[in-house]
């Protein structure tokens, strides 16, 4: 039963310190309860009073394989049989490397993340050799390697240290660091979004950590897939189609969506409390980011409400649509989540499970969760927190 049905008002909720109105909660009471499960799924927030809605590890694999499967075979029908002055040239090839890059990303941030925590499959085993296959297939961090790094960045004795990927992709790859002014770090950021330098030095990180890994076999598989598909695209004449539906996506597109995921997923906490790195480090340093903005107080009976509703929906199935899509896929909006319940069974339902540690307070830490509302808000906040640090306080 959703909040719309019960009249309810927004109630504020508790952040830790802070008190803010949830936009989601506020969304239930102004709309029908037929687009809610539509809001729950673009904002990664349950209405109040929503049932959870169980979902199986193999979906999220099921899913990423449909998308890219999709993705790539609607790229490849708008280059095969359209022109560039057609609007449906433009219409399936931009969803075609939407839908391919989303794919991507579940493969990369459910799949071969939730496999380095052995919760994808039922036995070790299992997990393990999915993750490698992905690693050498996506030229991700050979597997093994990544799984041990990973373990390290929960450490919260290890977080924001020279021993986390974290610290080591904000100062490595992206070249941002503490101190540097807030436009100076977006300026930084959106320079290497469209560098050609950064994307070949992003990607041969990529390679030489997946296809240059300490495994020939692993290596193998890797070069042996990309190989096939290289030789199979040749002598089928369709080696442009190749590029821009696969390798396009593989590369530039999926390291955009990595660098806007990762910049929002943690938040470098005051001094104070990274030095003691007690408990509250581990809330201070992660947030929930959901796509979605506060829906309009006016009734669409009248022209201006109208006009308000229709931009806010024109926002909600556009910008925030795209932004799930693009960057925030599966369970990335409540990373917070993972960080404080990484072995918490229930991380395929991650919205209602963070929804329900939330009001429970979330029992065994000093702080409840903070939810940021977009994006680029998220990452704003994310950049500022970065700015005020000190320029030796990370690694």
């Amino acid at each position: 039963m959703y909040a719309s049905e019960l009249a309810l008002s927004p109630q504020p909720v508790q952040l830790g310190t802070s008190i803010r109105y949830d936009p989601r909660a506020e969304m239930a009471m102004r709309l029908p309860s037929w687009v809610q499960p539509l809001l729950t799924w673009i904002t990664a927030k349950p209405a109040p009073g929503e049932e959870p809605a169980p979902k199986s590890p193999l979906a999220f694999v099921r899913e990423a394989a449909l998308l890219v499967a999709g993705g790539c075979a609607l790229s490849a029908l708008a280059i095969s049989f359209m022109t560039v002055q057609e609007p449906l040239f433009w219409l399936l090839l931009v969803s075609g490397l939407l839908a391919t890059t989303s794919g991507l990303g579940v493969f990369q941030v459910v799949i071969f993340h939730h496999c380095a925590h052995g919760t994808i499959f039922r036995t070790r085993a299992r997990n393990r050799t999915v993750g490698r296959v992905v690693s050498a297939v996506l030229l991700f961090k050979h597997f093994d390697r990544y799984q041990s790094e990973h373990m390290l960045h929960h450490n919260a004795k290890k977080l924001f240290t020279d021993d986390d990927e974290f610290t080591d992709f904000i100062l490595g790859i992206c070249d941002l660091a503490p101190s540097l002014d807030r436009h100076e770090l977006w300026r930084r950021l959106l320079v290497d979004l469209v560098s050609p330098l950064f994307h070949g030095r992003f990607l041969y990180k990529r390679i030489r950590g997946s296809l240059g890994s300490h495994e020939r076999s692993h290596n193998l598989i890797g070069i042996g897939a990309w190989g096939t598909l290289l030789i199979l695209a040749a002598l089928t004449h369709m080696l442009g189609i190749f590029f821009v539906a696969v390798v396009l996506p593989v590369t530039v597109l999926l390291q955009i969506a990595t660098v806007f995921r990762i910049l929002c997923e943690h938040r470098v906490p005051p001094v104070e409390v990274l030095i003691r790195r007690g408990p509250d480090l581990v809330c201070q340093a992660t947030a929930g980011v959901f796509p979605g903005v506060r829906p309009p107080e006016a009734r669409a009976t009248t022209l201006p409400g109208l006009a308000a509703w229709l931009i806010w929906w024109t926002n909600m199935l556009t910008v925030q649509l795209f932004v799930r899509l693009f960057v925030l896929v599966g369970d990335a909006p409540c990373h917070d989540f993972h960080h404080r319940r990484p072995a918490n069974k229930r991380w395929t339902d991650y919205a209602h499970a963070r929804q329900a540690d939330l009001e429970a307070g979330c029992p065994g830490f000093p702080l409840n969760y903070v939810d940021t509302w977009g994006l680029f808000r998220a990452i704003n906040e994310n950049l500022g927190a970065l700015a005020r640090a000190p320029a030796d306080l990370l690694g």
